[in-house]
């Protein structure tokens, strides 16, 4: 099929019995030749992940408390997994070092970043393949923000140089200075898909501890329908509102190369997955997926002659620029607007921000709505049929679900209700009921 990526997540080199799932995956298929992965996951329900310890140890730094039993335990993990599988490393030395750079107080993105350095090391020993670390080939500026292009050309570059190698996700480093750079949780996926754009890679295959995506979350519905096939757009309206499989921002380097990708389990390689592509493709299925997310409020503003009045969307605007509030949603009628913004961004300052729209703008009524969540319905072929918007309400109608706001994206590939937190679970199964 040509060249393929593959990133794993934590759960996939978690130990020795992970990583030899991985190996066997990798050369079933003489394609796989550039692996991304993740620092290892929990091995079972109460482990730790190795992130986790590595923060907990720059946090006991912080504080001027010891962190060599932490430190130890990280250690002693690593080494048990290389004599377990018969790894030939010099792993005793990378932790010599990684400790030296912690006596000289080293910053926390450079040791939340060593977990997946060691993983990707013993990966590649484990392989036999090179380790190519991305420390000075994942490029950010001074404001830590990804420099794509420069990123883009020095992965180019140095992959060209390896047939296959091993690849650490999660962090780079500043352009400026050489520090250490992490993305967010998550961000080995964007790793990998940096490096299946940087090598022009015909698949991204991105194998964690799931079959691909579901069309609802299986902890509120039973045995949802398994999405063979989404769109990058569909899947962008989901991540945002929730489904994470995927890390949101890992989409967008594969969609502006046109490479899909394959969500796969590893613990079920024979499994087919999920499929993402940029063509958006037009079945009998209307409804491609459901998500959504909890701890919303909504500021609901009336003023008589609303629409008349120039720029007062520009000052509400303007208000919560001045407050670092980011938008989700702003539904709007004549004389009417809400403002939909996540509780934690608003961080208990809800009166404080009422209080200014009232004072700056003089609205007639401003009523708030603190304890409301966001379900998206999302699904290409929602704009190709009629009677979609009627069976949506219709079912949380009659599960008793009583609809707080409505707003529909102008793809019309996505319906977006708001509820009561405490109606939450009801109307997803409802919506899936509807639509499965």
């Amino acid at each position: 099929m040509g060249l393929k990526v593959l990133k794993f997540g934590g759960s996939s080199v978690a130990d020795g019995i992970q990583l030899t799932k991985t190996r066997n995956i990798i050369e079933a298929d003489p394609d796989r030749r550039y692996v991304v992965v993740s620092a290892p996951g929990k091995r079972f329900e109460i482990d730790n992940k190795v992130t986790d310890l590595l923060y907990l140890c720059y946090t006991h730094m912080e504080q001027n408390l010891p962190y060599d039993q932490v430190f130890q335990v990280i250690a002693d993990r690593f080494t048990a997994e290389c004599l377990n599988l018969d790894i030939d490393v010099d792993l005793q030395g990378e932790l010599d070092t990684i400790m030296d750079n912690m006596k000289k107080g080293c910053s926390r993105d450079y040791i939340a970043s060593r977990g997946e350095y060691l993983s990707a090391i013993v990966t590649a020993a484990y392989l036999g393949v090179d380790f190519v670390d991305t420390a000075n080939l994942i490029l950010f500026d001074k404001k830590n923000r990804l420099l794509e292009e420069e990123t883009n050309e020095a992965l180019s570059e140095e992959l060209a140089k390896h047939e296959r190698a091993v690849i650490p996700g999660f962090y780079g480093s500043s352009a400026e200075t050489g520090e250490i750079v992490t993305f967010s949780r998550g961000g080995s996926d964007i790793t990998g898909a940096l490096v299946a754009r940087a090598t022009k890679a015909d698949v991204y295959e991105n194998w964690t501890d799931v079959s691909g995506f579901l069309m609802a979350d299986p902890r509120i519905v039973k045995d949802p329908r398994p999405i063979d096939r989404i769109s990058y757009k569909e899947l962008r309206e989901l991540s945002y509102m929730g489904a994470s499989v995927l890390h949101e921002d890992a989409i967008y380097p594969c969609r502006t190369a046109n490479i899909p990708i394959n969500i796969r389990n590893t613990n079920i390689p024979d499994d087919p997955g999920t499929i993402i592509t940029a063509d958006v493709e037009i079945s009998d299925r209307v409804v491609t997926g459901i998500a959504g997310s909890k701890d919303f409020a909504v500021i609901a503003i009336y003023k008589n002659m609303l629409s008349k009045e120039k720029g007062f969307f520009r000052r509400l605007l303007m208000i919560l620029e001045d407050f670092n509030l980011s938008l989700e949603h702003m539904p709007t009628g004549i004389d009417t607007v809400s403002l939909v913004i996540s509780n934690k961004a608003i961080d208990g300052r809800l009166d404080e921000i009422v209080d200014e729209i009232q004072s700056q703008l003089k609205p007639d009524n401003i009523e708030t709505f603190e304890d409301i969540s966001l379900i998206a319905t999302v699904g290409a072929g929602m704009s190709f049929r009629s009677g979609v918007s009627a069976t949506l309400f219709t079912a949380l109608a009659e599960a008793g679900v009583n609809i707080r706001m409505i707003d529909q994206g102008s793809s019309e590939m996505n319906i977006i209700v708001g509820v009561a937190t405490s109606d939450f679970n009801k109307a997803i199964r409802a919506i899936y009921q509807a639509f499965a």
